[in-house]
């Protein structure tokens, strides 16, 4: 008999969600057969059967939340398809399955929420047994916590105040070195609070009207939104902008495209650009880190997250150990990743290790846009779209108009850890070598 388990679904998942069982009891699978889906906080994924065999019995439940190593189902690897097998006539409803003994708690017995959204219960002091589940299978939400959290009336904060004393003195200002530490400490510090406001403001309720359409978040979308809002509170965006002419690259394109799709491998503009930016980072490693406590650090490995448009929304999955491929190899993994990923079937180790990231707006981009950075990266590179420009060149000695295909890039950096001339000189050094055309194309 074979325990199937939970598995490290990336960086820093401990646990992931029952979405779907894709078999039932009785069932024979293949070897690296699907057998369930699970959904994390970073990716949904499907947990392969080790074996081939027989599905003897489903143990965890849709919705329940397992701890990585939680036994998910068991497999007897020892029977074969012409053996007699009694199969229920209907599946086994979600509820009966028993939870993981290993587990210290029972995992259906917990209420369905994220390890970052118990961590905000416990710093609010909300039981999340108290708390109805508003997310996708009824899993709480951070939003559900900060309800709990601030449910008490606030008519206080809108009361008028009492006319001051003649002789109270006014409540000193507080320091600087005091306010950052209770900042990053977290006592007493509330952040605003999404849908409901900060302090004496207040959100407006919402009042329906007819012909609007409420559209739930979906999981993918919640996640999105933490994300992008945790991200733009914890690092000091800074966005710097470059122009790039890109003539000399396009002329490097155009030699070799032809050749590279009867290969089988696109080559497109996101590829040299992000050959580029690989260069760069080599050379300007303090781009490639990230912040700690206090301290950061470089690191060695240069995973090159790409975003992907997807029709269940954006994905960044990253080609790892980019500065170790060939321009061919990074856009054969562009190739790769995107087909995957629009297929749904992107994997959380696709995901994680993430060290910077490019973002392409697509065909119908825009001039430029500062993008939000990914975290815990330190910068992010978004390109605008492409367009015949005329620019200034010197021809023989003389400046002429000519009219080349042109592009801005903007490269949102931390401030924290960056600053503005390392940013400059970095993005300086991907659009010399687009505008260049300095790339082996083999």
């Amino acid at each position: 008999m074979i325990d199937v388990v939970m598995p490290q679904l990336g960086e820093s998942v401990a646990e992931g969600t029952v979405t779907k069982w894709l078999v039932r009891e009785g069932d024979f699978v293949a070897r690296e057969q699907p057998l369930l889906e699970v959904a994390t906080d970073k990716a949904d994924t499907e947990v392969p059967a080790p074996s081939a065999g027989r599905v003897e019995s489903i143990v965890a439940a849709v919705g329940a939340v397992v701890p990585k190593g939680g036994l998910l189902c068991r497999l007897d690897e020892t029977a074969t398809a012409g053996a007699d097998v009694v199969r229920p006539a209907i599946p086994p409803a979600p509820a009966e399955p028993q939870a993981p003994k290993e587990t210290k708690a029972e995992s259906t017995a917990q209420p369905l929420g994220s390890p970052s959204t118990r961590k905000l219960a416990r710093e609010e002091g909300v039981d999340l047994s108290q708390v109805q589940g508003t997310g996708e299978h009824g899993r709480i939400t951070h939003d559900d916590v900060r309800r709990v959290a601030h449910a008490a009336p606030a008519p206080a904060a809108f009361a008028v105040p009492p006319p001051p004393a003649a002789h109270v003195p006014a409540q000193p200002i507080m320091a600087a070195p005091e306010l950052a530490q209770l900042v990053q400490s977290g006592g007493g510090f509330v952040p605003p609070i999404p849908g409901v406001g900060y302090g004496a403001y207040k959100v407006p309720p919402y009042t329906p009207r007819p012909g609007d359409e409420v559209i739930p978040f979906s999981r993918r979308r919640r996640i999105t939104a933490d994300h992008m809002a945790y991200s733009k509170i914890t690092s000091p965006h800074v966005v710097t902008v470059a122009e790039v002419d890109l003539q000399a690259t396009t002329k490097l394109r155009d030699q070799h495209k032809d050749r590279f799709k009867k290969e089988g491998v696109p080559l497109t503009f996101l590829a040299f650009i992000c050959a580029a930016t690989v260069r760069a980072l080599r050379e300007h490693p303090h781009l490639n880190a990230r912040v700690l406590d206090n301290s950061f650090v470089v690191l060695k490995e240069i995973n090159l997250g790409v975003a992907v448009e997807t029709p269940g929304g954006l994905l960044v999955p990253s080609i790892k150990h980019a500065d170790q491929l060939s321009l061919r190899g990074v856009a054969a993994q562009i190739d790769e990743l995107a087909t995957r990923a629009r297929a749904g079937k992107t994997t959380a180790d696709d995901l994680a290790g993430t060290t910077f990231t490019v973002s392409n707006p697509g065909l119908k981009g825009n001039l430029f846009g500062g993008a939000i950075i990914s975290q815990p990266n330190v910068g992010i590179l978004r390109m605008g779209e492409i367009k015949k420009r005329p620019v200034v060149v010197t021809r023989d000695g003389e400046d002429v108009i000519a009219i080349h295909p042109v592009m801005y890039m903007a490269l949102s950096y931390d401030h924290r850890i960056v600053d503005g001339v390392l940013a400059n000189s970095f993005l300086w050094r991907v659009a010399d070598l687009l505008s260049r055309g300095e790339f082996e194309v083999g």
